[in-house]
């Protein structure tokens, strides 16, 4: 599915979503009475809109739940993910450590390890990289930033409508940046497809309150930071090698121009 499609979901279903997402538990009743709706009408998307089913949930108590809460911090983002946490406990976190960790994670969240020698490389290398983007963030900053969340091996496989698989996101006050590794030195427009794929879904887990900014790191590479156009779209995306992943937050939130985080 593409954008166009995911943005065509209607407006109802955003609002119903969203306000799921930010309660502890509503009922039916509660929802229509918040948004002004008949309950008739909510309780149609409820059981029939594959966006709620694919990211909502209903307790015993007849009350909805969001899987992903669109709030800092994101409750239920741990569920989905091989390592979950704040970019102070990612930096204190020593390797061997940290690698364990996301391989118990991917057991959990059923990500494939069969290939365990070339994904404990890219694990390390992955792990280098948002090192040296967090090391850069501390020499050239005031500061901020280590109350972000990252999320290292996202995947969110529910149903029909969202299924997420991101190698690294890194979620600011208001921005969601989904990273695509990959350990080479050359931009293949495939990949470019790739690390722009799941930013539309990522913008209705998140809501509106958060931009979503994908960008495709090619660690093989240097010195490499530049737009590449997705496929035969107007959208284009950013692209960089992991010595430059500084300047793709940069870009957005203007650390050397004095910006806010």
């Amino acid at each position: 599915m593409d954008r166009v499609r995911i943005r065509a979901f209607a407006e109802r279903e955003r609002r119903i979503y969203r306000l799921i997402s930010g309660n502890e538990g509503l009922k039916a009743r509660e929802i229509a009475g918040r948004l002004g709706l008949e309950r008739e009408e909510v309780n149609r998307e409820l059981y029939a809109s594959p966006l709620m089913r694919d990211l909502c949930y209903r307790d015993a108590e007849y009350r909805w739940h969001a899987l992903i809460r669109q709030q800092r911090p994101h409750e239920g983002l741990y569920e989905f993910s091989g390592w979950y946490g704040t970019a102070r406990e990612f930096m204190a976190a020593e390797e061997d450590a940290f690698l364990r960790e996301l391989e118990e994670g991917c057991r959990r969240i059923g990500r494939n390890l069969n290939d365990q020698r070339g994904l404990i490389h890219s694990f390390r290398d992955c792990r280098k990289t948002v090192r040296t983007l967090f090391g850069d963030l501390s020499a050239m900053t005031a500061g901020g930033w280590e109350d972000w969340e990252c999320v290292f091996e996202f995947r969110l496989k529910r149903g029909r409508m969202i299924r997420i698989y991101a190698d690294v996101l890194i979620i600011t006050r208001d921005r969601v940046f989904s990273l695509e590794f990959k350990m080479k030195n050359a931009i293949d427009p495939e990949e470019v497809l790739q690390a722009a794929k799941y930013a539309p879904y990522l913008e209705i887990v998140f809501g509106p309150d958060y931009d979503v900014i994908p960008a495709l790191v090619l660690t093989g590479a240097a010195d490499l930071f530049l737009e590449e156009p997705v496929g035969d779209t107007d959208a284009v995306i950013q692209v960089c090698s992991g010595d430059m992943l500084f300047n793709v937050f940069d870009a957005y939130l203007g650390f050397l121009d004095g910006g806010k985080q």
